[in-house]
C-alpha cells in the first residue's frame, strides 16, 4: 500500500488498499476471534450515512472505495487515486474464495425467495456454511434482541446485512456491539444478484466502469434521484469538507502490508 493510508471523502476515512490485502486482514479478524464492521462507500452511502459519521471514525469500522464517484471525487479534491475499485458484488466471492475453510455465514435482508437463492448460492456456489437467514421484511420486524440472539446462537463468523443505505449501515452500527460474529458487511443489492434477481451489467460495461448507468436504465424510477440530485450533492459535501483531514489516522487495516 502507498504511505497515504487512507483518503477522506467528505470526511469519511476511506482505505486505500486492495482486494487480496483487505482478504488477508478479514481472515485474519476471523482467525484471530477479533470484530470488524466493513462498509463499501459508494456516493449514496458518502450522502445518506452522514448523520452516522462520527460512529463510523472507529478502529472497528473500515470503509472502503466502491464505484467511479469515488474515484472522481479523490481526484477533484485530494489529487490522489484509490488502489482498486471495491465493491461487495466482486469482493465478497473473492474473499470467500480465498479462505481456509468454510466460514459461518449468517443472511440478513431480501425478500424471502430472494434470500432463500441467495443463501443456496453461498452453500453451493462459493463453498461456505451458511448457519441462518432472516429476511428484510417480516422477518426483521421480529424482536430486534432475538434476532441477535439468534445470530449468535448459530456462531456465525460472518453476517451480510442486505438492507439498503443506510439502513444496513444503522442497523450494523446499533447492533454491532451485542453481534458475536468476527466481520459484519453492509451490502446493498447483493442477494439479488446472487438470487438472479437482478442482472449484472456485462463484463465490458463493468469494465469501462459504467456499471451504474447500465442499471439506471434498468431501473430509472428507483435510481434517478441517486444518480442526479444526490450526485450533486455529494459532489457539494466533498468539496465543502475538502480540506478536512480524518481523525482516523491509522486502523488495522491500514496497518497491513502487501
Amino acid at each position: 500500500m502507498s504511505e497515504e493510508k487512507f483518503i477522506p471523502i467528505a470526511g469519511y476515512p476511506v482505505i486505500k488498499t486492495t482486494s487480496p490485502i483487505l482478504a488477508r486482514y478479514l481472515r485474519q479478524i476471523v482467525q484471530k476471534h477479533k470484530k470488524v464492521s466493513l462498509f463499501f462507500a459508494n456516493t449514496n452511502f458518502i450522502v445518506q450515512c452522514r448523520y452516522m459519521l462520527g460512529t463510523m471514525k472507529s478502529d472497528s469500522v473500515t470503509i472502503v472505495n466502491d464505484g467511479v464517484g469515488m474515484d472522481i471525487a479523490a481526484f477533484l479534491f485530494r489529487r490522489q487515486k484509490f488502489e482498486e475499485n471495491l465493491n461487495g458484488t466482486d469482493f465478497i466471492p473473492y474473499f470467500f474464495s480465498h479462505v481456509q475453510r468454510p466460514l459461518r455465514v449468517f443472511l440478513l435482508g431480501g425478500k424471502p425467495e430472494v434470500l432463500t437463492k441467495a443463501a443456496e448460492h453461498v452453500q453451493v456456489s462459493l463453498g461456505q456454511t451458511v448457519v441462518g437467514t432472516c429476511d428484510g421484511y417480516t422477518g426483521i420486524e421480529h424482536d430486534h434482541a432475538e434476532l441477535l440472539a439468534d445470530i449468535n446462537d448459530a456462531q456465525a463468523e460472518v453476517v451480510l446485512v442486505a438492507l439498503g443505505n443506510p439502513i444496513q449501515e444503522e442497523w450494523i452500527l446499533s447492533s454491532r456491539p451485542k453481534l458475536h460474529a468476527n466481520v459484519v458487511i453492509g451490502v446493498g443489492a447483493l442477494f439479488d444478484f446472487w438470487s438472479g434477481e437482478k442482472a449484472r451489467a456485462p463484463a465490458f460495461v463493468q469494465r469501462t466502469r459504467l456499471e451504474w448507468l447500465y442499471r439506471l436504465c434498468l431501473e430509472p424510477r428507483r435510481l434517478l434521484r441517486r444518480y442526479t440530485f444526490d450526485i450533486m450533492q455529494f459532489l457539494f459535501l466533498c468539496r465543502k469538507h475538502r480540506g478536512d483531514s480524518s481523525d482516523k489516522h491509522t486502523t488495522p487495516a491500514t496497518n497491513l502490508k502487501a
